[in-house]
């Protein structure tokens, strides 16, 4: 099980992967950070990109932080920041 640390920017123009910051994945999502929709759409967001069902993510910290910690069932952390290096 992979474990990711997310840093998110709600409210961004469009959602997006900006990439790396040392361990920590930056990602800009277009949902308020209200009632989880932020939240929702970061699962949303990785479930599409690494190409696995959205119930094998779980946020396992964070839930009303900007800083996340996400586990990923079936994937490496290795194969997790290739897949999303990738990324254009």
């Amino acid at each position: 099980m992979a474990e990711l640390h997310v840093k998110v920017t709600p409210k961004a123009r469009r959602r997006e992967i900006i990439g790396f910051e040392g361990e920590c994945l930056l990602v800009k999502l277009t949902s308020a950070p209200e009632k989880g929709k932020a939240n929702k759409e970061l699962v949303r967001l990785l479930g599409e990109l690494l190409g696995i069902a959205q119930s094998r993510i779980q946020l396992l910290s964070g839930a009303t932080s900007r800083h996340k910690k996400v586990a990923i069932e079936g994937l490496s952390d290795e194969q997790v920041r290739m897949s999303l290096k990738k990324m254009p």
